[in-house]
Protein backbone atom coordinates (compact mmCIF):
# COMPACT_ATOMS: atom_id res chain seq x y z
CA UNK A 1 0.00 0.00 0.00
CA UNK A 2 1.06 3.75 -1.35
CA UNK A 3 2.70 5.01 2.29
CA UNK A 4 0.21 8.68 2.53
CA UNK A 5 1.62 11.46 3.47
CA UNK A 6 0.97 14.07 6.05
CA UNK A 7 -1.01 17.16 5.83
CA UNK A 8 2.24 19.08 6.71
CA UNK A 9 4.75 17.02 4.21
CA UNK A 10 1.99 17.53 1.57
CA UNK A 11 1.78 21.11 2.45
CA UNK A 12 5.56 21.48 2.02
CA UNK A 13 5.24 19.63 -1.44
CA UNK A 14 2.39 21.64 -2.96
CA UNK A 15 3.40 25.12 -1.31
CA UNK A 16 -0.54 25.06 0.36
CA UNK A 17 -1.08 26.11 3.51
CA UNK A 18 -3.13 24.04 6.20
CA UNK A 19 -6.03 26.18 5.86
CA UNK A 20 -6.02 26.40 1.97
CA UNK A 21 -5.86 22.57 1.86
CA UNK A 22 -8.67 22.41 4.65
CA UNK A 23 -9.87 25.07 2.66
CA UNK A 24 -10.33 22.99 -0.70
CA UNK A 25 -11.56 20.09 1.25
CA UNK A 26 -14.53 21.75 3.05
CA UNK A 27 -15.25 23.12 -0.88
CA UNK A 28 -15.02 19.55 -2.64
CA UNK A 29 -11.89 20.39 -4.67
CA UNK A 30 -9.39 18.00 -3.12
CA UNK A 31 -10.19 15.27 -0.86
CA UNK A 32 -7.63 14.09 1.47
CA UNK A 33 -7.30 10.51 0.62
CA UNK A 34 -8.14 9.57 4.40
CA UNK A 35 -9.08 11.32 7.81
CA UNK A 36 -8.23 9.78 11.15
CA UNK A 37 -11.67 8.69 12.15
CA UNK A 38 -10.03 9.66 15.95
CA UNK A 39 -8.01 12.34 15.40
CA UNK A 40 -8.90 14.28 12.58
CA UNK A 41 -6.21 14.78 10.40
CA UNK A 42 -6.00 14.41 7.31
CA UNK A 43 -3.60 12.29 4.95
CA UNK A 44 -2.80 12.57 1.13
CA UNK A 45 -1.52 10.16 -1.85
CA UNK A 46 1.94 10.82 -3.54
CA UNK A 47 -0.31 11.16 -6.96
CA UNK A 48 -2.50 13.93 -5.67
CA UNK A 49 0.81 16.62 -5.82
CA UNK A 50 0.12 17.23 -9.21
CA UNK A 51 -3.37 17.77 -8.92
CA UNK A 52 -2.64 20.43 -5.33
CA UNK A 53 0.00 22.48 -7.42
CA UNK A 54 -2.33 22.44 -10.86
CA UNK A 55 -4.81 23.83 -8.55
CA UNK A 56 -2.86 26.50 -6.89
CA UNK A 57 -1.65 28.04 -10.15
CA UNK A 58 -5.48 27.83 -11.26
CA UNK A 59 -6.77 30.00 -8.22
CA UNK A 60 -3.25 32.42 -8.42
CA UNK A 61 -4.93 33.53 -11.58
CA UNK A 62 -7.79 33.89 -10.03
CA UNK A 63 -9.87 30.70 -11.59
CA UNK A 64 -13.07 30.53 -9.52
CA UNK A 65 -13.56 27.25 -7.52
CA UNK A 66 -16.42 25.67 -9.77
CA UNK A 67 -13.71 26.19 -12.96
CA UNK A 68 -10.76 24.73 -11.16
CA UNK A 69 -12.97 21.80 -9.79
CA UNK A 70 -14.29 21.31 -13.46
CA UNK A 71 -10.62 21.00 -14.47
CA UNK A 72 -9.16 19.02 -12.40
CA UNK A 73 -12.59 16.39 -13.07
CA UNK A 74 -12.29 17.04 -16.56
CA UNK A 75 -12.23 13.33 -18.27
CA UNK A 76 -9.87 14.29 -20.85
CA UNK A 77 -6.85 16.72 -21.96
CA UNK A 78 -9.34 18.54 -24.44
CA UNK A 79 -12.01 19.11 -21.50
CA UNK A 80 -9.58 20.12 -19.25
CA UNK A 81 -7.91 22.46 -22.07
CA UNK A 82 -11.52 24.00 -23.24
CA UNK A 83 -12.11 24.90 -19.43
CA UNK A 84 -8.73 26.80 -19.22
CA UNK A 85 -8.43 28.52 -22.41
CA UNK A 86 -12.12 29.93 -21.35
CA UNK A 87 -10.48 31.48 -17.86
CA UNK A 88 -7.50 33.04 -19.97
CA UNK A 89 -9.73 35.01 -22.54
CA UNK A 90 -11.42 36.25 -19.56
CA UNK A 91 -8.36 37.65 -18.08
CA UNK A 92 -6.93 38.72 -21.75
CA UNK A 93 -10.17 41.01 -21.65
CA UNK A 94 -9.62 42.02 -18.07
CA UNK A 95 -6.26 43.10 -19.16
CA UNK A 96 -7.40 45.23 -22.30
CA UNK A 97 -10.02 46.91 -19.85
CA UNK A 98 -7.55 47.53 -16.97
CA UNK A 99 -4.97 48.73 -19.84
CA UNK A 100 -7.88 51.03 -21.02
CA UNK A 101 -8.53 52.53 -17.92
CA UNK A 102 -4.96 53.23 -17.08
CA UNK A 103 -4.90 54.80 -20.56
CA UNK A 104 -7.81 57.00 -20.07
CA UNK A 105 -6.44 57.90 -16.39
CA UNK A 106 -3.48 59.15 -17.46
CA UNK A 107 -5.23 61.08 -20.01
CA UNK A 108 -7.50 63.19 -17.17
CA UNK A 109 -4.17 63.37 -14.98
CA UNK A 110 -2.47 64.82 -18.07
CA UNK A 111 -5.44 67.26 -19.10
CA UNK A 112 -5.97 66.04 -22.22
CA UNK A 113 -9.58 66.81 -21.51
CA UNK A 114 -11.87 67.05 -25.15
CA UNK A 115 -13.06 70.49 -26.25
CA UNK A 116 -15.21 70.08 -29.32
CA UNK A 117 -17.77 72.33 -30.37
CA UNK A 118 -21.52 72.13 -28.72
CA UNK A 119 -24.31 73.24 -30.98
CA UNK A 120 -27.66 73.61 -31.02
CA UNK A 121 -30.37 71.82 -33.36
CA UNK A 122 -33.96 71.06 -33.67
CA UNK A 123 -34.80 67.36 -34.33
CA UNK A 124 -38.12 66.78 -35.91
CA UNK A 125 -40.32 63.82 -35.39
CA UNK A 126 -38.83 61.05 -37.49
CA UNK A 127 -39.94 57.19 -38.67
CA UNK A 128 -38.23 54.15 -37.59
CA UNK A 129 -37.10 50.63 -37.20
CA UNK A 130 -36.80 50.26 -33.40
CA UNK A 131 -36.39 48.20 -30.43
CA UNK A 132 -37.05 48.61 -27.23
CA UNK A 133 -36.07 46.70 -23.86
CA UNK A 134 -34.87 47.09 -20.76
CA UNK A 135 -31.01 47.12 -19.94
CA UNK A 136 -28.74 47.55 -17.34
CA UNK A 137 -25.87 49.69 -17.87
CA UNK A 138 -23.75 45.94 -17.20
CA UNK A 139 -25.24 44.90 -20.47
CA UNK A 140 -25.77 47.97 -22.72
CA UNK A 141 -22.50 47.23 -25.01
CA UNK A 142 -23.41 43.52 -25.68
CA UNK A 143 -27.12 44.49 -26.12
CA UNK A 144 -26.63 47.67 -28.18
CA UNK A 145 -24.06 45.27 -30.73
CA UNK A 146 -26.96 42.63 -30.44
CA UNK A 147 -29.64 45.14 -31.29
CA UNK A 148 -28.47 47.17 -34.19
CA UNK A 149 -27.19 43.89 -36.14
CA UNK A 150 -30.74 42.87 -35.64
CA UNK A 151 -32.48 46.38 -36.93
CA UNK A 152 -29.67 46.42 -39.77
CA UNK A 153 -30.60 42.61 -40.81
CA UNK A 154 -34.47 43.84 -40.72
CA UNK A 155 -34.38 47.03 -42.15
CA UNK A 156 -32.65 44.61 -45.03
CA UNK A 157 -35.53 42.50 -45.35
CA UNK A 158 -37.91 45.28 -45.34
CA UNK A 159 -36.12 46.60 -48.37
CA UNK A 160 -36.71 50.03 -46.73
CA UNK A 161 -34.51 53.04 -47.29
CA UNK A 162 -32.80 54.60 -44.25
CA UNK A 163 -33.08 58.31 -43.76
CA UNK A 164 -30.07 59.05 -41.04
CA UNK A 165 -28.08 57.56 -38.73
CA UNK A 166 -28.45 54.86 -35.92
CA UNK A 167 -29.72 56.21 -32.60
CA UNK A 168 -30.17 55.27 -28.92
CA UNK A 169 -32.74 57.03 -25.90
CA UNK A 170 -31.25 56.76 -22.67
CA UNK A 171 -34.04 58.07 -20.21
CA UNK A 172 -32.29 59.73 -17.22
CA UNK A 173 -32.63 56.78 -15.14
CA UNK A 174 -30.30 54.86 -16.82
CA UNK A 175 -27.41 56.96 -15.50
CA UNK A 176 -28.83 57.61 -12.04
CA UNK A 177 -30.61 53.98 -11.61
CA UNK A 178 -28.75 52.02 -14.07
CA UNK A 179 -31.10 50.39 -15.94
CA UNK A 180 -33.59 51.85 -17.66
CA UNK A 181 -35.95 51.04 -21.19
CA UNK A 182 -33.62 52.18 -23.90
CA UNK A 183 -34.55 52.88 -27.19
CA UNK A 184 -32.71 51.76 -30.22
CA UNK A 185 -33.74 53.14 -33.71
CA UNK A 186 -32.44 53.19 -37.49
CA UNK A 187 -34.55 56.14 -38.98
CA UNK A 188 -36.75 55.43 -42.55
CA UNK A 189 -38.93 56.37 -44.79
CA UNK A 190 -42.18 56.85 -43.13
CA UNK A 191 -44.32 54.34 -44.60
CA UNK A 192 -42.10 51.24 -44.55
CA UNK A 193 -43.34 48.12 -43.12
CA UNK A 194 -42.60 48.10 -38.98
CA UNK A 195 -41.93 51.79 -38.70
CA UNK A 196 -42.70 53.63 -34.94
CA UNK A 197 -42.30 57.44 -34.71
CA UNK A 198 -39.61 58.96 -32.70
CA UNK A 199 -40.16 62.08 -31.13
CA UNK A 200 -38.60 65.22 -32.22
CA UNK A 201 -36.75 67.64 -29.61
CA UNK A 202 -35.03 70.59 -29.37
CA UNK A 203 -30.75 69.23 -28.42
CA UNK A 204 -27.43 70.45 -27.87
CA UNK A 205 -25.38 68.17 -29.47
CA UNK A 206 -21.42 67.38 -29.40
CA UNK A 207 -19.22 64.75 -31.98
CA UNK A 208 -16.90 62.68 -29.99
CA UNK A 209 -14.26 60.21 -32.09
CA UNK A 210 -12.14 59.01 -29.46
CA UNK A 211 -12.72 55.67 -27.09
CA UNK A 212 -15.38 54.14 -25.37
CA UNK A 213 -13.93 54.45 -21.52
CA UNK A 214 -13.50 58.62 -22.34
CA UNK A 215 -16.83 58.89 -23.67
CA UNK A 216 -18.10 59.97 -20.19
CA UNK A 217 -16.08 63.33 -21.13
CA UNK A 218 -17.66 64.46 -23.73
CA UNK A 219 -20.80 64.21 -22.01
CA UNK A 220 -19.38 66.00 -19.07
CA UNK A 221 -18.32 68.96 -21.27
CA UNK A 222 -21.44 68.83 -23.31
CA UNK A 223 -23.70 69.03 -19.85
CA UNK A 224 -21.35 71.61 -18.77
CA UNK A 225 -22.35 73.90 -21.63
CA UNK A 226 -25.68 73.57 -21.16
CA UNK A 227 -25.78 74.46 -17.37
CA UNK A 228 -23.74 77.12 -17.93
CA UNK A 229 -26.09 78.29 -19.95
CA UNK A 230 -29.22 77.41 -17.98
CA UNK A 231 -31.00 76.29 -20.83
CA UNK A 232 -31.08 72.19 -19.52
CA UNK A 233 -34.28 70.85 -19.99
CA UNK A 234 -36.07 67.16 -19.23
CA UNK A 235 -35.72 64.19 -21.15
CA UNK A 236 -33.65 61.38 -22.21
CA UNK A 237 -30.67 61.72 -23.46
CA UNK A 238 -29.88 60.52 -27.38
CA UNK A 239 -26.79 59.05 -28.76
CA UNK A 240 -26.57 58.81 -32.68
CA UNK A 241 -23.66 56.83 -34.50
CA UNK A 242 -22.50 58.58 -37.70
CA UNK A 243 -20.61 55.77 -39.58
CA UNK A 244 -16.81 56.56 -40.34
CA UNK A 245 -16.49 53.35 -43.14
CA UNK A 246 -19.83 51.59 -43.77
CA UNK A 247 -22.50 49.56 -41.91
CA UNK A 248 -20.44 46.48 -41.80
CA UNK A 249 -18.17 47.79 -38.83
CA UNK A 250 -20.56 48.65 -36.13
CA UNK A 251 -17.99 49.96 -33.39
CA UNK A 252 -16.37 52.19 -36.16
CA UNK A 253 -18.87 55.26 -35.69
CA UNK A 254 -18.39 58.95 -34.22
CA UNK A 255 -20.78 59.28 -31.56
CA UNK A 256 -23.16 62.59 -31.67
CA UNK A 257 -24.23 63.14 -28.04
CA UNK A 258 -27.88 64.95 -27.94
CA UNK A 259 -28.37 66.85 -24.58
CA UNK A 260 -32.45 67.89 -24.21
CA UNK A 261 -32.48 71.30 -23.58
CA UNK A 262 -35.47 74.88 -23.97
CA UNK A 263 -36.91 75.31 -27.58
Amino acid sequence: MTELLSIGDFSRMTFLSVKALRHYHDVGLLEPARIDPHSGYRYYRPQQVGDAQLIRRLRELDMPVDAVRRVVAAPDPAARDAVIADHLDRMTEQLRQTQETVDSLRRILQDEQPSPEVETVREPEISALLVRAQVSADEAMAWWVDTFTALHRKLRLSHGTRTGPDGVIFPTEFFTEGAAELVAYVPVEPGTRGAEPVPGDTLAVISYDGPFIDLDQAYGVLGRSVIDRAIAADGPVRERYLPRGGDDDLLDHTTVVCWPVVA
